[in-house]
């Protein structure tokens, strides 16, 4: 099948729609272009699609109520507008769906939910069982109480996280943009790039500019972004303008005729490897030798502390930390098992030479997620 096709069959399906598709600068919330998009995800739930929205907009939504004519910068009134604009967009939700007979429920993540272990298996059952009763989850992040530090990011990417998250069988990103170009959109000259095969064609092309609405903080670079993990991990994506959803949500045999689709190009993972590999908060690193390195990515064996010369950082068994090859390039990600005081009279030794109570791997393959090769 081709990825519209599979984003067309999609039983789960993840669509993530921008600020600037339901927002404008001086009004708020459009409530037209609100219902038309709830008109579309209905008609395709109705399909018996299960979907979950990734909505942005919450703090944009927020700027007309509090009199602000524009997105602030600073970290505490964008918290503000958020904390004001999350009821109002869930408050527009639910009624919009509510024409439908379609209940929502509010789902607000913090980069916590993602990177750390127990929270993201929580998150899971969560979304399992909002979807198992029938409810739509709308998901934003948590931007009230979100710092810089402590972000996921970009809806974009949190969308991409969440399709695999749910073990969506596809993700739509839905935006102010038409899909990808091979050059300026504004240039007549350039034409819109129907498939995407490999992320790594788009190199070369001048696509990633950043949006200019000034609602939202993602652009043409975090779409490209958030598709290329999700294709990465076995999730094909579709890309196309929030103004065409009806058309993007088409569940026809030959799928959607607009927007830009990605195929899938990686086998998808585990739920634990795919949070090892791109939602896991690194605390540390083990410097490891050739020999590591091959046992690690070519044999897929655990990490023995013979294989490791080097550890920095101040992390604690249970904790995830990076596995570098000898050319300083992270090679693998792993949970340790452990703490970084115990390692300086571990490392480097042979396991039959240490004492009983430390014989055993360093990172257990079970725990572990090549990234690179050698």
């Amino acid at each position: 099948m081709t990825a519209r096709q599979l984003v067309a069959a999609a039983a789960i399906l993840v669509v993530k729609v921008g600020s600037s598709s339901l927002t404008s600068l001086d009004g708020g919330l459009d409530a037209d272009r609100l219902d038309a998009l709830v008109d579309a995800l209905a008609t395709r739930r109705a399909t018996g699609t299960r979907v979950v929205l990734v909505s942005s907009g919450a703090i944009s939504a927020g700027l007309a109520p509090l009199g602000l004519a524009r997105r602030p910068r600073d970290l505490a009134t964008q918290q503000a507008a958020a904390s004001v604009g999350q009821l109002q967009l869930a408050h527009a939700y639910s009624a919009s769906f509510a024409r439908h007979g379609v209940t929502v429920g509010q789902v607000l993540l913090t980069a916590d939910d993602v990177i750390r272990r127990a929270h993201y298996r929580n998150a899971q059952r969560t979304f399992g069982r909002l979807l198992a009763l029938g409810a739509l989850p709308v998901v934003n992040e948590n931007d009230t109480v979100a710092t810089d530090e402590i972000r996921v990011g970009d809806n974009d990417r949190l969308a991409a996280l969440v399709a695999h998250l749910v073990g969506a069988d596809a993700l739509v990103l839905l935006s102010d943009v038409d899909g990808v170009y091979d050059g300026d959109p504004r240039d007549p000259a350039s034409t819109l790039v129907a498939e995407v095969a490999d992320p790594e064609a788009l190199s070369g092309l001048d696509v990633a500019r950043p949006g200019s609405s000034g609602l939202g903080r993602g652009g043409m670079a975090s779409k490209l972004d958030a598709a290329t993990l999700a294709a990465g991990a076995g999730i094909p994506v579709l890309l196309a303008a929030a103004a065409e959803a009806a058309a993007a949500l088409d569940s026809g045999e030959h799928g959607a005729k607009v927007g830009t689709a990605f195929r899938a190009v990686g086998q998808r993972l585990s739920a634990r490897r795919f949070w090892l590999r791109h939602a896991a908060d690194s605390a540390g690193r083990l410097d490891l030798d050739a020999g590591a390195v091959a046992a690690v990515i070519e044999r897929r064996r655990s990490l023995l502390a013979a294989g490791v010369h080097g550890v920095e950082g101040d992390f604690l068994a249970g904790d995830v930390v990076d596995l570098v090859g000898p050319y300083g390039v992270v090679v693998a990600r792993g949970v340790v098992a452990f703490d970084a005081a115990e390692l300086p009279a571990l490392i480097g030794r042979r396991t039959r030479d240490l004492p009983p109570e430390f014989r055993r791997e360093l990172v257990h393959a079970d725990d572990l997620v090549p990234l690179h090769g050698p």
